[in-house]
Formats: structure tokens, sequence, C-alpha cells
């Protein structure tokens, strides 16, 4: 299969964690590295950075209730491609669910833009994703 982002990554966003999944193309072959950091603004940053130094371009993770926000803040301000998945659409097969699984599954998906398991309603939208339509820091209007 085709990878259409040889350096990406997958979070699977908790409450109180954030399980990351690097995937990167080397010599043709993935390689990834898994590391989990909490919720807090310090850990986040460290998240980010670590992604950076990783030169990650796209970064996908679930858009499960409301604790993908946070994340989102921190790493706009970097230079990477955000993107949520419908967690209805990203689901795994039927076996072990873990966080590192998943984070992984994610990463996968996004590296070869599976457009069939990260659809979205708009096919415009790279990996059949969405952007937040209305940008974490704007202000809801009547």
């Amino acid at each position: 299969m085709e990878v259409l982002h040889p350096r990406c990554a997958g979070l699977d966003v908790h409450k109180d964690m954030v399980v990351a999944c690097v995937r990167l193309l080397v010599d043709g072959r993935p390689r990834r590295e898994v590391r989990t950091f909490k919720t807090v603004t310090r850990e986040l940053l460290e998240m980010a950075e670590w992604l950076a130094g990783h030169d990650c371009t796209h970064i996908v993770m679930e858009a499960t209730g409301v604790y993908w926000k946070p994340v989102w803040h921190i790493l706009a301000d970097g230079e990477f491609e955000l993107l949520l998945a419908n967690a209805a659409h990203v689901k795994n097969v039927p076996g072990r669910k873990t966080d590192v699984n998943d984070a992984t599954w994610l990463a996968d998906l996004l590296a070869c833009a599976r457009a069939s398991s990260l659809s979205g309603n708009d096919p415009a939208t790279p990996c059949g994703c969405r952007r937040p339509w209305k940008t974490p820091t704007s202000s809801w209007t009547q």
C-alpha cells in the first residue's frame, strides 16, 4: 500500500494521559515508537517537542469527548497538520484493545490514508478526517 505520510503520528487521548505513536518510514519499512504523556501543560509541550524531533508532518487523534481540545491547543502552535478522526470510523478489528494498539492503528491509518477507515463527511479533507469547524480558540457566537 502506498504511504502518503511517511512521518506521522497517532494519538489516543484520554482525560489523564495521551498515548502517542510516531510512525516513520525508514528504508521502506515502518518504524514505530510509542510514548505516554500526562495531560498537564508541561508534558503536552514535551510531547510536541518529541513529535517535532521526529519531524512528524501529520498528526491524527480521535475526537472523543472534549479531551482532545487541550492537546489540539498545544500542537496547533507547531508545524503539524492536525486532523481529528471520528471514533466510530476508526474502530480497530475486534480483539485486544489497548491504548498502544489504538495509537498505532491511528498512525497506520493516517500513513496510508485509508479513506475507507478514516471516512468523514468531506471527501476533500485529507484522509477523510476533519478539522474542527470552529477553531479551539474561537468564541461561539449566535
